[in-house]
This record gives structure tokens, C-alpha cells and sequence, in this order.
């Protein structure tokens, strides 16, 4: 039984990878790369054309960004999976690859096989991230189940760090006084914190004190 053929976009900037990459996945029998560019605009245009199931994309390139490109992507082309393969693993680069639209990112020191596997999961309608970027989003995650607190109460958590009223932090976020003390005393039984110097020893040990102010 034969797998279908899973038709694939490259665009990276440097020729050496560009030709390395499709001369390798061109070796695979399921896999067809219907394109190459050395730029964003030339690879979008391409795609309208060949209608690719998977785009490989570097976040590093000339005039437009792999990033800002998947936004263009996502709405011209919302078949089209892209995986960001780049040498950066920034936790930056890599989440704001996700946040665009991404659905797979992975580095370009990895196997052959590993971006074989990342092309074929994606194209079944799967999310791929390369191993050392799998452990960064896995980080991302233990800290984000670490911090009980929404953005918006951290944000008032940093308000009250630096010694605004209710009134203060009513004005500032166009709430009443009211309810400015009633998401402090929420702040303190979410955190199991009886005091106002309970809450900003718990900013500080945080960092939430540093970002709000």
C-alpha cells in the first residue's frame, strides 16, 4: 500500500540549505517539493499557485520575516501547514511563531528522519515541535501551572505593589472602587494571603512587581 504524496513548500534564504533540503526530502517517495524561494513574497506567490500541503519556512529572512509571513499564509492559504525550521531556539522566536500560526517548529541541526516525521504530522493535521523546542514550551507550561494568577491579576497585583489606592487603581483601569477592592481580596484568598504585605512579598518573589511597574 503506497502513501499518498504530501506536497511541500521550502522557503529558506541561504541556497546551501535550500538546495540541501530539497535535494534530501526529494529522496523520499511520499514526499513532493513543489517549490523553493529565498523569499517570503516569492514563496506566498508560489503557493498560490501549487497550493502546497506543508510550508517549510526560516524566520530570517530578507524585506518580510517568516513570522509576519504566516500571518499572510493563514489567510490566503488556510490549507497550508506551516512548520518554522530555523536555528534559533528563542523562546521569543518560538512563541510568537505560534501565536501567528504556526503549527510545527523545529531546529535546522535536526535529523532527516526528525523533519520527515514533522512534515508527515503536520500534513495529517498534527502539531510538531523538534525536541529542544518541545522543552521550552514544556517550561513555558510548569511556569504558567506555577502562577495561578490570570494577566489581568497580575497586572493589579503590580498596581498595588507600587502603593495605589483603590481609588487609584479604579481610575487607572476604569473600574469602580468597589470592585478594585474586591479583586484584592480575591488577589488573597486565591493566594491564601491575609495581607496587602503578604501580596507584595509574593510579587517580588515572582517578578510580578518588575513587569507591572
Amino acid at each position: 500500500m503506497t502513501r499518498d504524496r504530501i506536497s511541500v513548500l521550502l522557503i529558506d534564504n541561504h541556497p546551501v540549505v535550500l538546495d540541501g533540503l530539497k535535494a534530501v526530502l526529494e529522496t523520499f517517495d511520499h514526499i513532493e517539493v513543489v517549490g523553493t524561494a529565498s523569499l517570503a513574497q516569492v514563496g506566498l506567490e508560489i503557493a498560490r499557485q501549487r497550493r502546497p500541503q506543508v510550508t517549510l519556512m526560516d524566520i530570517n529572512m530578507p524585506k518580510l520575516s517568516g513570522i509576519d509571513a504566516i500571518e499572510l499564509f493563514r489567510r490566503e492559504l488556510p490549507d497550508t501547514r506551516i512548520v518554522m525550521l530555523s536555528m534559533h531556539d528563542s523562546r521569543e522566536y518560538i512563541s510568537s511563531s505560534i501565536m501567528h500560526g504556526a503549527v510545527g517548529y523545529i531546529l535546522k541541526d535536526v535529523s532527516t528522519d526528525e523533519v520527515v516525521c514533522a512534515i508527515e504530522t503536520v500534513a495529517g493535521g498534527g502539531t510538531y515541535f523538534s525536541s529542544g523546542v518541545r522543552d521550552i514550551l514544556m517550561a513555558d507550561e510548569m511556569r504558567m501551572e506555577a502562577d495561578p494568577l490570570t494577566p489581568r491579576e497580575r497586572h493589579i497585583l503590580g498596581l498595588i505593589v507600587t502603593g495605589r489606592s483603590n481609588r487609584e487603581i479604579a481610575e487607572e483601569l476604569g473600574i469602580t472602587p468597589a470592585t478594585a477592592e474586591t479583586h484584592r481580596k480575591n488577589l488573597k484568598r486565591k493566594l491564601g494571603i491575609a495581607t496587602t504585605a503578604g501580596l507584595i512579598r509574593y510579587a517580588l518573589d515572582h517578578g510580578i512587581a518588575t513587569r507591572a511597574v
